[in-house]
């Protein structure tokens, strides 16, 4: 579980075991709730990943660790939502960005790495409306969370819940955009940079592409 991961990731995960120990020791139940389930979390990624024998880059796999602990721990342990306005935005802007990029991969998997299975436009637009569709799905979730055990999740209702859309719209499109660069073979690094190296990665995946 450990091998493999960067040295910030491993850190992490040792921090929040620690805060997650102690938290039973003094009976905080939801901290160690909140500390469990981070870390929890944080790994899944990992053993997924290890079950579909898919090879995810370090550098990805630290972002996606940072943002579970930015989402849960900081922003409802530390109140980050509350004592930052813009926290909100953050987590949503580089979980659609995220998601944008994971859209795109998975449909360029469908076609085994081949660039000219579809146009480039059309592959990343399924990749912006995956990208869309988990953040919809996410508000969803909130709706239901507050209307079913009168948490408040949605905060100020309508206007938080566009809000969010918009932001996840148009990270989601960053995300795709970095799909649609890379098949025009415009890889400039940073994003483009994440998906060539989960490519080199799993060349048994993307099988076209490698023999092209």
């Amino acid at each position: 579980m450990f091998s493999g991961q960067t040295l910030l990731t491993r850190l992490i995960w040792m921090a929040l075991g620690l805060i997650a120990l102690d938290a039973l020791v003094t009976r905080e139940w939801s901290l160690a709730f909140i500390a469990l389930a981070t870390l929890a979390l944080s790994m899944a990624p990992v053993v997924v990943a290890r079950w579909a024998e898919i090879d995810v880059p370090p550098s990805f796999l630290t972002a996606i660790v940072i943002f579970v602990g930015a989402t849960l721990f900081a922003g409802e342990v530390l109140d980050f939502y509350e004592r930052f306005w813009w926290w909100d935005i953050a987590m949503h802007a580089g979980s659609a960005i995220g998601f944008g990029l994971i859209g795109f991969v998975l449909v360029f998997m469908m076609f085994q790495g081949d660039r000219y299975a579809a146009p480039p436009w059309a592959v990343a637009f399924f990749a912006f409306c995956f990208g869309l569709s988990i953040g919809t799905l996410w508000e969803i979730f909130e709706f239901a969370m507050d209307q079913s055990f009168g948490m408040n999740m949605q905060k100020s209702g309508l206007m938080d819940t566009m809000g969010d859309l918009i932001i996840d719209m148009i990270g989601a499109g960053l995300g795709a955009a970095s799909g649609f660069a890379y098949l025009k073979g415009r890889a400039y690094g940073g994003f483009t940079g994440v998906i060539d190296e989960f490519i080199r990665r799993n060349p048994r995946l993307f099988r076209r592409l490698r023999d092209k």
